[in-house]
């Protein structure tokens, strides 16, 4: 399929989402859409997939001008749109999912259950995945809904798939099966427009790019004759120089002792030291108990043994409110489906924390809820239009940056970011890296959960390296490198877990 979307303009009010945009993808091509939040990638490929109608432009297909484009229409052309906010039914099956709207029926007109499980076994078959079509939903993890998903889009016949960060919440190992995936499709001549904030997952898989900034069209061309340097300065408009600003703090107060934590079947006998004003990286590999740890380290998770002390006093780890009050506040992983109160407003979902921490008085005050949304803005950059809009009316971006706000609010002394910079652009990344070294600076304690290298050798001062449910390792800045983070999240180190610490 060869497409051109010409000229296109598409206003939401007195926003202009996109103006005078022009985009081709050529055929069996893997095509990225470059643009930070807000860019308006989304609303390009919502006119594409008929959710949304242009107020002026055109689309060709095959050089055949579409009158009209509808969400029916998009898809008996052949156009699959794979979301960033998954459109799962949680309450239905895997099978159930994937047939939504398309079910196959028998002569009678009765439901063929058998058929579309065995169609449902054949195409997880095919993407590598070990997945039950009779499973429910709602039980698996994000990474597998993401998986499911894909399956949906490869399911039916397409010419053109649209992919909106699909590797958000997908482990190493999947993304590289969803890679070989993306080129035996292109082989078989389907072309893929990839979305992505991941610089280099674009330049592995995409053999062209359009920029998109502002809702205008930036440049195009191929990636083979950029760098990522060259790319992350078409998308922010400028030069982007990073600083580090990482020291040794160990001579720094203690601000929070963790002793012999355990979760059953998670992880075991975690034990370490986080000091005031210090960067705290935790890494590791998919499996190895960072998640859960995190989540226990903020009270949401039951431990079986082990104290967490903050200021010389136990916290009480079955309560979320009571570990809030001693100071201790959690950005999760999962923006969609642990942060974000979809049917809450822009304002309700920044002061949310406030309210159940800080908040004594019978009524909630309008007044002094803008008042800290605005004291936040000032310091997040949150771009927003009307406040009082549900919160899923922004971009990811922005809503990564009200939830940060959420906790900056409470000012506590400790930060756990679980992935805080996960599926946003890579100008809002910066912003994020930016105020945490000013939070490090003006004494705050952090700890990142993250599995990206190149983040964590940013922002850390120091880094713990769990395996299988324990720390392997820990680095400080003299080791922190990718091969030896690698080396102990593999459990290559021949010693296992009781290996070399490097201090």
């Amino acid at each position: 399929m060869i497409l051109e979307m010409k000229q296109i303009s598409k206003s939401f009010g007195p926003v202009n989402a996109l103006d005078d945009v022009t985009f081709t993808v050529g055929n069996a091509e893997i095509h990225g859409l470059l643009g930070e939040n807000g860019a308006g990638k989304s609303t390009l490929m919502n006119i594409l997939g008929g959710a949304l109608l242009p107020n002026e432009g055109q689309i060709f297909i095959d050089g055949q001008l579409i009158e009209e484009m509808t969400i029916h229409k998009s898809n008996a052309l052949g156009i699959k749109f794979i979301h960033q906010e998954l459109n799962l039914v949680n309450d239905l099956m895997v099978y159930e999912n994937l047939f939504l709207g398309q079910e196959i029926t028998n002569r009678a007109g009765m439901l063929d259950i058998k058929a579309m499980i065995a169609r449902s076994k054949e195409v997880l078959v095919r993407i590598k995945v070990d997945i039950n079509p009779v499973e429910i939903v709602s039980n698996l993890e994000p990474s597998r809904k993401q998986l499911v998903e894909i399956a949906r889009a490869l399911l039916f016949e397409s010419k053109l798939i649209i992919m909106d960060e699909p590797t958000t919440a997908l482990t190493n190992k999947e993304i590289e099966i969803l890679f070989e995936i993306m080129r035996s499709l292109r082989g078989h001549g389907l072309s893929i427009i990839f979305i992505s904030h991941k610089m280099p997952e674009l330049f592995a898989i995409c053999e062209k790019y359009t920029v998109l900034r502002d809702g205008k069209f930036i440049e195009t061309g191929y990636f083979k004759d950029i760098n990522e340097q060259k790319a992350t300065n078409l998308l922010v408009g400028r030069s982007i120089v990073e600083t580090q600003e990482v020291q040794e703090k160990s001579d720094s107060p203690v601000a929070m002792q963790v002793a012999g934590l355990t979760s059953k079947g998670h992880f075991k006998d975690i034990s370490f030291d986080l000091h005031k004003g210090e960067v705290l990286a935790i890494t590791g590999l998919h499996g190895d108990g960072r998640g859960e740890l995190s989540e226990a380290l903020f009270g949401a998770r039951q431990v079986i043994a082990g104290t967490v002390t903050v200021r010389g006093k136990h916290l009480k780890l079955g309560n979320i409110r009571d570990v809030m009050r001693e100071g201790v506040g959690m950005v999760p992983r999962n923006r969609k489906e642990r942060s974000i109160i979809k049917d809450m407003s822009i304002l309700n979902n920044l002061s949310i924390a406030f309210f159940i921490a800080k908040h004594n008085k019978f009524f909630i005050n309008k007044k002094e809820e803008v008042e800290r949304f605005k004291r936040n803005q000032k310091i997040t950059d949150i771009r927003v239009g009307n406040v009082d809009d549900d919160i899923t009316s922004m971009s990811g971006g922005n809503q990564q940056k009200v939830i940060v706000s959420r906790w900056l609010e409470l000012n506590s002394d400790i930060y756990i970011l679980d992935n805080p910079t996960q599926g946003i652009d890579v100008g809002a990344k910066f912003e994020i890296y930016k105020l945490i070294s000013e939070l490090a600076r003006n004494g705050k304690s952090l700890i990142i959960f993250s599995a990206e290298f190149p983040e964590i050798y940013k922002i850390a001062d120091r880094c713990l390296v769990m395996y299988e449910g324990h720390i392997n390792a820990e680095l400080d800045r003299a080791h922190l490198t990718e091969v030896n983070v690698m080396y102990y999240a593999t459990g290559a180190n021949k010693e296992g877990i009781n290996g070399k610490n490097f201090k």
